[in-house]
């Protein structure tokens, strides 16, 4: 629709504010110019009427009360006067511009003026609104000799003066006021909306294709900014933006091209260490067994058992770097069941316990209640447990405390998992290591073969799951591992999972 569109809304909104103000200002303007000629009129109305009164007074003063008729009918003639007389106090038209009311009754508005002591009103009359003004003539000492002795109103001089003359010229400028705010509407509206079309849409809708272009993926395409105002300040922005997504599209290409050549070396590396893998476990099996059987000619006291002994640690240590990098490259696939995490993590510390490293060591253990079994490999996971817990316990040399905690909460993701963390009070990890602890063969021991933390990740993965590490220099790491919570059919949780904030 038309009203989608912002520039359309901007033009109507301009047009209706420019409406409002010019409309204002005009009605004011002729309020202020009806309020001028009203007061003109009355102005020239009071002017004549003074004139008149003295002009009868003085005929009426010498006794000749022909020459007040004659005045009242010579100004009765002007055009703008409707009629001019003298009326009795109590409405008798004693003098008139129009002999033939003289005797009559006087219109009963002008004698309410007088009765109601007012000097002028406005009212309408069949030709129109008229303004009325009346004033009393009283006599004087001079009028004694005609009117007897005393102050008394003698006559009321009445003024009709027909104010159509004024409603025609406040007719036209009203006609005026609107012409002129109806073509300034129109002007300033018009040279809005150009500007607004010519020098805001317009470039809108091109950048709008252009960046239409950009979506489809051709990051060639640019804008040339034709003014140094906030439109070319955009489109310089624009250009710069899609210069930078040009630069970033490129790097990811060679990126993905460094991390497929980089896959393709590993897959045939992989490959290769799995044939050489099958290939060295079965000598060594042979060669260990075949020392073992030597060791037996030596006797307790032989310092050749001792050099037997250490051959024989290094041939197992080669054997488990080929039995892990064997299960790295082809793990075994996992066999479900309903696991007691509490109680499979219970039995695993008690085999840690066992471990010389584990003396120096304070384990602290904090289960949450009524913990729902989880749908998982029972090897697969303890060994996960194992190889954290013991590494855990290998980063605390000098001792320390071994915290592991469960609970069911609703994950970053939303998911309702099984957490297990695992905390140890160690150094921490350096964050260039962190970054590529999960990293097939990256090791900081002196010892290590560097699958064992990814061999843990791959085994969590294939569970649904996650594992991810947290860790400060100084404060020690906490691995957590994460299981979705599978609906086991005989059992009811107690408590609600918590959500993870």
């Amino acid at each position: 629709m038309i009203f989608n569109s912002l520039v359309i809304r901007v033009i109507i909104l301009n047009i209706l504010l420019v409406a409002v103000v010019i409309g204002t200002f005009t009605m004011f303007h002729i309020r202020r110019e009806e309020q001028h000629l009203i007061q003109s009129t009355r102005e020239s109305a009071k002017l004549l009427l003074t004139t008149v009164e003295k002009s009868i007074f003085n005929s009426m003063r010498v006794g000749n009360s022909y020459d007040v008729q004659a005045i009242l009918e010579m100004v009765g003639r002007s055009h703008r006067l409707t009629n001019v007389r003298i009326f009795h106090p109590d409405g008798t038209i004693l003098k008139s511009a129009r002999p033939d009311e003289i005797g009559r009754q006087i219109d009963s508005f002008d004698l309410n003026l007088y009765q109601n002591n007012r000097s002028e009103g406005v009212f309408k009359t069949d030709g129109g609104e008229v303004l009325g003004m009346v004033k009393p003539i009283v006599s004087d000492e001079r009028c004694f000799i005609c009117h007897g002795y005393g102050r008394k109103v003698v006559g009321v001089l009445n003024l009709n003066f027909s104010l159509n003359e004024m409603t025609g010229q406040i007719w036209e400028s009203y006609q005026f006021f609107m012409l002129h705010m109806v073509v300034s509407i129109v002007i300033l509206s018009a040279g809005t909306s150009f500007l607004l079309l010519r020098f805001v849409k317009r470039p809108i809708e091109t950048m709008a294709e252009t960046m239409a272009k950009v979506e489809e993926g051709d990051l060639s395409v640019r804008l040339e900014p034709k003014y140094a105002d906030e439109m070319g300040s955009l489109v310089r922005s624009f250009n710069s933006m899609v210069d930078n997504l040009q630069k970033a599209q490129a790097e990811l290409e060679e990126y993905h091209y460094q991390q497929m050549q980089r896959a393709d070396r590993l897959a045939s590396v992989g490959e290769m260490a799995t044939g050489l893998a099958h290939e060295i476990k079965n000598p060594l099996a042979g060669i260990s067994g075949a020392i073992s059987v030597l060791a037996e000619d030596f006797p307790e006291s032989d310092p050749r058992r001792e050099v037997v002994d250490q051959v024989l640690a290094q041939i197992a240590r080669l054997n488990k770097t080929v039995t892990d990098l064997l299960y790295f490259g082809r793990p075994g696939k996992p066999e479900f069941s309903w696991v007691d995490i509490n109680g499979l993590i219970k039995e695993t510390l008690f085999f840690v316990g066992q471990h010389p490293e584990a003396r120096n060591i304070h384990r602290v253990k904090e289960f949450a209640r009524d913990l729902p079994p989880a749908w998982a490999d029972v090897k697969q996971i303890q060994q996960v447990f194992f190889n954290i817990i013991i590494n855990a316990i290998q980063a605390m040399e000098e001792g320390g405390t071994l915290t592991v905690q469960t609970s069911r909460v609703i994950n970053a993701a939303g998911t309702d998992v099984l957490r297990v963390e695992i905390s140890d009070t160690g150094p921490g990890i350096a964050p260039s290591a962190l970054e590529r602890i999960f990293v097939p063969f990256f090791t900081t021991k002196n010892q290590g073969t560097g699958l064992g933390l990814p061999i843990c990740k791959q085994l969590v993965e294939q569970h649904g799951g996650m594992l991810k590490v947290v860790s400060k220099i100084g404060e020690g790491s906490t691995f957590i591992i994460e299981i979705p919570v599978q609906q086991h059919p005989s059992f009811e949780s107690k408590e609600e999972p918590r959500v993870e904030t």
